[in-house]
């Protein structure tokens, strides 16, 4: 019969035969003695698993046992002869064959579909394709709801479902989230629509696989479905990497982008210093890191107390010695990364002894210079472990280094002119008052913590005729020099005036005609007091300024008095003068608004608040002062001046 065409069992019907539970064969169909050439009397009483290849015995027996145990299992194709000696390759399937109703008691049932050459070759292609993929094609009874694999077992068969074969076998494997989908999905397949899907199911060893199914309806005696499914565990692991690292590296962005800002608005050195070497640090993995900045012809390590002796070699014994790593960055101002001692050696020869000392496998120089490109400093990140800088990495360092560098000199600009104003206002202001052999007096000046250095505010005591003592607190508007400014003119036409005005109303309204005549925009608060030693009498000209507390060791008083406006508003305005008895035991206060009140706190609070500190520390006006600095009721949002004095 040779090697017969494709054609001619592509359509035939199949071929059967029926043997008993030894296998040998009782009967055959004419489709079979059509198929094989074999007249049934050649063939009964002979095995059917022996009318195959000898290499094909064992799988023939196999399935013969397999189905007299009730199970229905289709075949890996056999090759099987033909009654002329030739050869033919056929799909078997074997299904029990009851009687009486004792399982197998009548043998055997088998039936056999020959393989045309075309469909022969597509078999073979399509199981050298799914051999080694994570693919398995599937054929699903929509009748009885039995599962097979239309190759037989495949390995992502035998790891999902091992031996089941039923559609709820498998079903019972679904991730309990999917499971509602996936059968209304099934549903729908019954009902002749093609079927896709995607789900978690677990296999034999209880690990979660991702799986795509795909299945076409085929109708007929029998309907079913035909499909391939596929394991896409780990394109979906690799999709959650790829989503992981986005998240990661979004909040690495959004790490970065905060600290550079704390860089942006950095106002000492040891802020700039701190964020490279501590809070920049993790974000490229390192162990340590350090900054040496240059200080005239020193290099100087921040924060203060790093680098001990194993890390010296990174520097050399001089900042300007190239054979040495920083000083190789300072000379040329380029970067450079080494991921192992050997780079480091075969560069730097000179450290090969001091190398030793150090823990460290790789390391990043990087040079931090401002906007005229004159190196400031090196940044120095070392790994424990073999690091190997990206270059991205190497382009975020020294994105780094470079805002690192103009903040280094936005502080050092920040800082002069901070020196160049503590000298203005030292010499604007008095450092402590005339020491008055018969009157304690106690000065603080505050100015705000929003940075400003150089203020309005202003405190004084003169001596005048008559043993008399005349108490100063002013208050210009705004900060900076244009407030000092003000605040200096003001003190000095006070002195200017008191010396020839006895009345304290008219040396008031003298400095405010001043200061209107002037056409400065500034204006002013300002409270004078005038204390008379012999007769313990307070004369008080007073334009906007808080009150005046007193106080004893047993309580306190709050003194406002008369006033008229702040100086500078109204060139013709008068200033009234109040008088108030000053007991012997009482020590007064003199402040400025930033004492006692803000946007938070009452005026009526911040005075009940100082007048209670002031009579803790009555009989001590320094140690008062002290407290009252550090106990500032109102916060530290405005510049604050306060002046206390107590007879003797």
């Amino acid at each position: 019969m040779g090697d017969p065409s494709g054609a001619a069992f592509h359509h035939a019907p199949a071929a059967m035969l029926v043997a008993d539970q030894a296998g040998a064969v009782v009967l055959v169909n004419k489709a079979f003695t059509d198929f094989l050439g074999y007249a049934p009397d050649k063939v009964k009483g002979r095995p059917w698993p022996e009318l195959f290849e000898a290499g094909d015995h064992g799988r023939a027996w196999a399935q013969h046992r397999t189905s007299l145990r009730g199970a229905s299992e289709r075949s890996p194709d056999l090759v099987i002869r033909t009654a002329d000696g030739g050869t033919c390759r056929a799909t078997v399937r074997a299904r029990a064959l009851s009687s009486d109703g004792a399982e197998g008691a009548g043998g055997v049932v088998v039936q056999l579909s020959g393989i045309g050459r075309d469909e022969e070759t597509l078999r073979i292609v399509t199981e050298l394709r799914l051999r080694d993929a994570d693919t398995a094609m599937w054929i699903l009874d929509l009748a009885s709801g039995e599962l097979e694999e239309i190759f037989g077992p495949s390995p992502l068969g035998r790891m999902l479902v091992g031996d089941a074969r039923t559609l709820e076998e498998c079903l019972a494997r679904v991730h309990r989230d999917d499971i509602a989908r996936l059968r209304d999905a099934m549903e729908a397949s019954y009902q002749g629509r093609d079927y896709e899907q995607r789900f978690r199911m677990f296999d034999q060893v209880g690990d979660e696989r991702w799986l795509y199914a795909r299945g076409s309806y085929m109708g007929g005696e029998r309907p079913r479905i035909v499909g391939i499914v596929d394991d896409m565990t780990e394109h979906v692991q690799l999709v959650r990497r790829l989503a992981d690292r986005r998240r990661i590296e979004a909040a690495q962005g959004r790490q970065v982008n905060e600290l550079a800002a704390k860089l942006v608005s950095a106002t000492t050195v040891q802020e700039v210093t701190g964020l490279l070497s501590e809070e920049f640090m993790p974000i490229f993995g390192g162990d340590g890191a350090r900054v040496m900045l240059l200080d005239e012809d020193d290099l100087v390590n921040h924060p203060s107390g790093t680098g001990d002796a194993s890390d010296r070699w990174l520097e050399g014994p001089d900042h300007r010695d190239a054979s040495f790593p920083a000083g190789a960055v300072l000379q040329d101002r380029q970067p450079r990364f080494f991921e192992s001692r050997a780079e480091v050696l075969e560069r730097f020869p000179a450290v090969e002894e001091a190398l030793h000392h150090t823990g460290s496998h790789s390391w990043a120089f990087v040079p931090i210079f401002g906007d005229t490109k004159v190196a400031l400093g090196v940044w120095a990140v070392a790994w424990t472990q073999p690091h190997h800088a990206t270059p991205d990495e190497r382009a975020l360092m020294l994105t780094l280094a470079g805002l690192a560098g103009q903040a280094l000199q936005r502080v050092n600009r920040q800082q002069a002119e901070l020196e160049l104003a503590d000298a203005l206002q030292k010499r604007m202001l008095p450092p402590q008052p005339p020491d008055f052999p018969e009157l304690d007096v106690a000065v603080r000046y505050l100015p705000a913590r929003a940075g400003w250095r150089v203020c309005g505010d202003f405190y004084d005591a003169i001596r005048l005729p008559g043993r008399r003592i005349g108490l100063v607190v002013g208050d210009v508007q705004g900060h900076g020099v244009e407030a000092a400014a003000a605040m200096g003119q003001i003190r000095m036409a006070f002195r200017a005036y008191v010396s020839n005005q006895s009345d304290p109303g008219a040396v008031v309204a003298e400095t405010n005609r001043l200061l209107a005549e002037t056409g400065e925009i500034a204006f002013a608060t300002c409270g004078y007091l005038v204390l008379d030693l012999d007769l313990g009498q307070l004369q008080a000209a007073w334009a906007g300024q808080p009150p005046v507390v007193l106080a004893t060791e047993s309580g306190f008083e709050v003194w406002a008095p008369e006033t008229g406006p702040p100086l500078g508003v109204d060139p013709e305005a008068k200033y009234p003068v109040s008088s108030h008895r000053l007991d012997p035991e009482s020590t007064l206060l003199i402040c400025s608004d930033g004492l006692v009140e803000s946007s938070g706190v009452l005026m009526d609070d911040g005075l009940a608040a100082v007048g209670r500190e002031l009579s803790a520390k009555a009989r001590d006006v320094q140690g008062a002062a002290s407290s009252l600095a550090e106990l500032v009721p109102a916060g530290r949002g405005d510049d604050i001046a306060i002046l206390i004095a107590r007879m003797r």
